[in-house]
């Protein structure tokens, strides 16, 4: 499909047929609505082959919602999305509920294998602040039971910053699906789609971030991070919204969209990361994630072994106490760690790299996880203590323009020996967490 059709199909005029259908011709459910238990959202960290991941994009009085999904089989019914609004994540009861049919973008390929798939919401019920909750009915929606559960492959969860109330745009990739992920591969293509007149797109890359320190770390004992980050480099001119844009180098992204008949310039951070993201290929996108469990010296004796595959594959086989069964388990097992954190925390840097990325990579997934209403986020391990005790460890929200979803770690020093220890067992044990 070319760009100039896409910019027709996603742009206000192809829109505001179906936005009045969307509104008009879908039943509500907000006055008896099927309330949920407050979740557990440690599901939500689950690995899957296929996260629900919607964006949004403001289109006059609504907000629309859109999905990549299947095609539906010929002759059944239309997929259905229930958007349940709460105060918060942890909210007694919700405060609204409707279900909506999610139709195929108008202009979109009837024939593809993948579509994208829309709904809208008046944009009257969407309180900045408040939490939209968006499920797919796989395949009735209304004989879900409630459940306290989140399974990421038919949930997600949108916090509803005035900002993402306010964006009129979503990214596309190179194949016209939506790119609601926070980042791109290398060379890949990307366009952003406006709701009304075009807009200038313009960019700046700046570097990515440092790896997350261990969770005893005293921050105040740590140089200070630079008020700004140095720009490597930007675009020359400026590209019209709907034309494909290439980022071929890898970095944090700063889209910068507006400009024209009065619309702001909006800032959408995008980071591109190499081909292989989020899994890992090349020697040094393998070894680099070992650095929660070695020393620099050990790693760059990796870096530089004349075959540093087989020098990893040692590594790992030590760790093992010399059972290959088990050492192929504990790479598995680890890497597949730092996959589903790149696919889960990745914004201003990759996944593994975050505070979150940190502990779900050393310590595995938490048991249980809530989600505070001052933001902050709570993980729970039933036994990752020194002795096998309960830990909780505790995230706070530090939003950035460059990172909105940026989390950190409260560090303390009585986490100092339960993580030497769980580092212990991944080296020298014959388990691993």
């Amino acid at each position: 499909m070319s760009y100039s059709k896409r910019k027709a199909i996603y742009g206000a005029p192809g829109a505001k047929f179906w936005l009045a259908l969307g509104l008009a011709g879908v039943s509500s459910l907000a006055a008896s609505p099927t309330l949920l238990p407050t979740p557990d959202f440690a599901g939500l960290y689950r690995p899957v082959p296929d996260r629900l991941l919607p964006a949004t994009r403001r289109e006059g009085d609504s907000l629309r919602i859109f999905i990549n999904q299947p095609a539906p089989a010929p002759g059944s019914a239309p997929m259905r999305l229930r958007l349940t609004g709460w105060a918060a994540f942890e909210a007694k009861e919700a405060q609204w509920q409707v279900v909506r049919a999610a139709r195929p973008y108008p202009g979109s390929d009837p024939a593809a294998p993948v579509q994208v798939l829309t709904a809208a919401v008046a944009a009257s019920r969407l309180a900045p602040g408040a939490v939209l909750q968006v499920s797919l009915g796989k395949p009735s929606l209304p004989t879900q039971p409630p459940t306290t559960d989140q399974d990421p492959s038919t949930t997600a969860w949108l916090r509803l910053t005035p900002e993402v109330l306010a964006r009129p745009f979503v990214l596309l990739d190179s194949a016209g699906m939506v790119l609601a992920r926070p980042y791109l591969n290398a060379g890949e293509g990307v366009a952003v789609a406006t709701y009304g007149l075009a807009q200038p797109v313009r960019w700046r890359r700046y570097p990515t971030g440092t790896p997350a320190l261990p969770p005893f770390t005293d921050p105040r004992s740590q140089p200070a991070a630079p008020r700004t980050l140095g720009v490597l480099d930007s675009s020359a001119a400026p590209v019209t919204s709907g034309n494909l844009i290439r980022l071929r180098e890898q970095g944090l992204y700063a889209l910068k969209v507006g400009g024209v008949g009065g619309e702001p310039v909006r800032t959408l951070p995008l980071l591109v990361v190499p081909a292989s993201f989020p899994g890992q290929s090349t020697p040094a996108e393998i070894i680099e994630p070992l650095r929660y469990l070695t020393t620099n010296a050990e790693r760059q004796a990796l870096l530089k072994a004349p075959e540093p595959k087989r020098a990893i594959d040692r590594f790992w086989l030590d760790a093992a106490g010399g059972d290959q069964g088990r050492g192929r388990e504990m790479i598995r097992r680890y890497y597949q760690r730092v996959s589903t954190a790149n696919e889960v925390f990745t914004g201003h840097k990759a996944g593994w790299l975050t505070d979150r990325g940190l502990l779900y990579v050393v310590l595995g997934p938490p048991q249980s996880v809530r989600r505070l209403p001052d933001g902050e986020e709570r993980w729970h391990y039933d036994q990752a203590g020194r002795q096998g005790e309960a830990v909780a460890f505790t995230f706070r929200p530090r939003p950035s323009t460059l990172a909105p979803d940026n989390y950190e770690l409260v560090r303390r020093p009585e986490y100092e020996l339960l993580w030497y220890a769980a580092v212990e067992r991944w080296r020298t044990t014959t388990t691993a967490r």
